[in-house]
């Protein structure tokens, strides 16, 4: 039986109870830290302690624990996933709940590999205290830094440092410090660096045996500090929050013709009844008619309440629209600089667009620029073309129309946004819009001459040459024929259509017919940026020409074929054509000689080039 159950008020007064339980100040706190340095070990000694811990539950993890002189493996209150006890690592983000006399917690209790930093910020996303675990043995690691720098860019006020496995150091208090003055100065540079850190704590603790985790320890008569617990316990609250009141639109209730409430969550601030509001992005003012909830009317409602607002105008407004109080605007733009964590698999490509979800309301949006990407290993920011899976990265985007927003900085709620893929509808980054110097105070009218001045982006396409390639299995590319009259080049290109075809790839020849050079020009670049091999033998008699045709269509999408067939061959097979101004190329990718060698030949040499460079790999 769990202490939960054992309640005197639980068997007497069960009302009494849950009013008491609903009155009590709610903490989330996350654990992170290298692997192995005992976060799930902390967690479950913490469950276990204060009694949140069912008789069935224990029983069955006494029976699943392996390890050597123990009789609880107390990681294993919260390492659910089959993978994760046959490895004995965490994977996935585990919850877990438990209450004292003082508060309720929720617990996230996150991965330590670095292939799993994605479920890591995923757990530490709303927290308001990071345990960050650091192993006795092993002091500060790269991982402990990159770890502490995740939960500061979240803004994570309260950071608890738990320097675990004292036990296997003799609970020495030279470690202990040197550790603490190691990390210490970690903090104090992202503190410097104006990351929202308010107070760190360090603990020394011994997960496995409950030192310093519910009470303090004689073993410890050199720490005078709290105990896990009691930090946990009477940690102020101490996020400094917006008070600025912003209110994003879920739905519109319209259960009957006499009533016409928006209904949401308070993400942000205080209304009252007669409290005069601006609705976004119509710019429509009026004044708060009334606050209900179920049941219930309100004179006043704070963050994080969910409502509903009546208004005294009919006003135009619907889902992803936003209510805030009159003279307390967002900051309202097109494009913004964002802190980024990648989290998908498929690396970000900027030649393609997303779909930005921002409170109640989404938004096409294109990368502008990789501004640059955080480097793990020192923490310094390093240039990057793109980001992959768990990259850390400061992004420039510009969305389809303006969202109204505040800096991450200043209000998590509004700050903060999530990519998602348009074709695949995979969530692929969570980002942090940063505070711009720009964002003073923006009057309504400027506010809503950006709202209303029409889309952002210029066209983009919402495939990208790597979805094309990656679908068809080969890169859009241009293969042009280069030679005199009569030495071969069109046979060439036909042939080489009808052996790329037979092996799978999707290639075709440009037909000249009553074309100039320059539309043929612009008919092969519009076939590869499809994602096709295109294969043109157009007369390009001169340097200059195929100067031209590099530059339109890339250096890297040509390949220019000499076909440098005898002349006087050439002439006899065409003696009508003019042989006049032809330039040889001096630097062709492939040159073949067709009185010298067979079509078939010629045709494989070409596709193994092909292959080479990625253009067309063959299955």
């Amino acid at each position: 039986m769990s202490a939960v159950q054992d309640d005197p008020l639980i068997r007497d007064n069960i009302t009494q109870y849950l009013d008491e339980y609903l009155d009590k100040e709610l903490l989330r706190f996350v654990a992170i830290g290298s692997v192995d340095d005992g976060k799930s070990t902390l967690i479950g000694r913490l469950l276990h302690d204060t009694g949140m811990v069912f008789e069935d539950q224990l029983e069955a993890v006494r029976r699943a624990t392996k390890m050597e002189d123990e009789e609880i493996d107390f990681s294993l209150f919260t390492d659910g996933l089959r993978a994760e006890r046959e490895q004995g690592i965490t994977i996935d983000v585990a919850y877990r709940y438990f209450t004292t006399k003082k508060r309720k917690f929720i617990i996230a209790d996150t991965p330590g590999h670095v292939q799993y930093t994605r479920n890591m910020v995923t757990g530490a996303s709303t927290a308001d205290v990071a345990l960050i675990l650091i192993d006795a043995r092993l002091g500060v690691l790269q991982q402990s830094r990159r770890h502490g720098y995740i939960a500061s860019l979240l803004r994570i006020p309260n950071l608890a440092v738990c320097v675990n496995k004292m036990d296997l150091v003799g609970y020495d208090q030279g470690v202990f410090e040197r550790i603490k003055a190691d990390m210490l100065e970690f903090t104090d540079s992202l503190k410097a660096e104006g990351r929202g850190i308010d107070r760190v704590q360090f603990f020394p603790i011994s997960a496995l045996k409950g030192v310093n985790i519910v009470e303090g320890s004689s073993r410890t008569p050199w720490y005078d500090g709290p105990s896990v617990l009691s930090f946990l316990e009477d940690v102020p609250l101490g996020r400094t929050e917006d008070t600025r009141f912003r209110y994003p639109v879920q739905t519109v209730l319209r259960p009957h013709l006499d009533y016409r409430g928006f209904a949401g969550q308070i993400v942000s601030g205080t209304i009252k009844k007669g409290d005069r509001i601006v609705v976004l992005p119509a710019g429509t003012r009026s004044t708060v008619q009334g606050i209900d909830v179920y049941e219930n009317e309100l004179e006043e409602a704070s963050s994080p309440q969910s409502i509903c607002i009546r208004l005294e105008d009919e006003v135009d407004c619907s889902r992803g629209d936003m209510i805030v109080r009159e003279g307390e605007l967002p900051s309202v733009h097109r494009s913004f600089d964002a802190d980024v964590v990648w989290m998908s698999e498929a690396p970000l490509d900027i030649n393609k667009t997303y779909i930005l979800k921002h409170t109640s309301q989404t938004v096409r949006v294109q990368v502008d620029e990789v501004r640059n990407k955080k480097d793990m290993d020192t923490l310094g920011d390093v240039d990057a073309e793109r980001l992959e899976l768990n990259d850390i990265g400061r992004l420039r985007l510009s969305t389809h129309r303006p969202i109204f927003h505040d800096p991450y900085s200043e209000n998590r709620s509004t700050g903060a946004f999530i990519l998602i893929d348009s074709l695949t509808n995979n969530t692929v980054a969570s980002g942090m819009i940063r505070p711009e110097e720009r964002d003073s105070e923006l009057s309504l009218d400027d506010a809503l001459k950006e709202l209303r001045a029409g889309s952002g982006l210029s066209p983009r396409t919402q495939v990208s040459a790597r979805e094309r390639a990656a679908r068809m299995g080969q890169r859009g590319n241009v293969i042009w024929m280069v030679g005199l009259p009569g030495s071969g080049r069109w046979s060439l290109a036909y042939a080489l259509e009808r052996h790329l075809f037979d092996l799978g790839r999707t290639a075709t020849v440009v037909n000249p017919v009553g074309e100039s050079f320059e539309t043929m020009v612009s008919a092969a670049k519009a076939c590869a940026d499809a994602g096709l091999v295109c294969i043109c033998a157009f007369p390009s008699y001169t340097a200059k020409d195929r100067e031209i045709l590099r530059e339109r269509l890339g250096e890297d999408r040509v390949i220019a074929v000499y076909v440098n067939t005898d002349i006087e061959l050439c002439k006899e097979r065409r003696p009508d054509a003019n042989f006049d101004g032809f330039e040889p190329p001096n630097n062709p990718d492939l040159t073949f000689t067709l009185d010298q060698l067979n079509l078939d030949s010629t045709v494989r040499f070409i596709v193994s080039e092909l292959e080479r460079r990625g253009m067309a790999a063959i299955p």
